[in-house]
């Protein structure tokens, strides 16, 4: 199975990136086998449109998952319509995360958990007004 973690970085050590539209990385894993593909996220500065961006390269991976700190409304729903399980609040590095995710310790999120335009302009941790 394929899951997908948002990173900072290019490794399975990175840490998780806590933006799901506007993270640095998208780490793509085979959970069986914990091989991983990383790819950098080229909508990052897009001004709108990042998460729902984001959501189509994860649904055209085929990930059937995503690891992530927060992720918005929209990026939600193109997720959820997508059939791809949203996992949210989650930190540490990646490898840490998808084993948690292989143990069953983390829980699908049921709605956004921010609000739109998260981290844009690399505001960390801040919502955009």
């Amino acid at each position: 199975m394929k899951i997908c973690v948002s990173a900072e970085a290019s490794s399975l050590d990175a840490q998780i990136d806590p933006r799901f539209g506007r993270c640095q990385y998208f780490i793509i894993v085979d959970t069986e086998t914990m091989e991983f593909k990383a790819v950098q996220n080229t909508a990052i500065a897009s001004m709108h449109g990042a998460g729902i961006q984001a959501a189509q390269f994860i649904r055209n991976e085929g990930a059937t998952a995503v690891i992530t700190g927060n992720v918005g409304p929209n990026a939600f729903q193109a997720l959820s319509a997508a059939g791809v399980k949203v996992i949210t609040g989650v930190s540490g590095t990646v490898r840490e995360a998808v084993e948690r995710y292989k143990r069953g310790e983390l829980n699908e999120t049921g709605a956004p958990t921010v609000g739109g335009h998260f981290g844009v302009g690399g505001r960390r941790g801040q919502r955009w007004r």
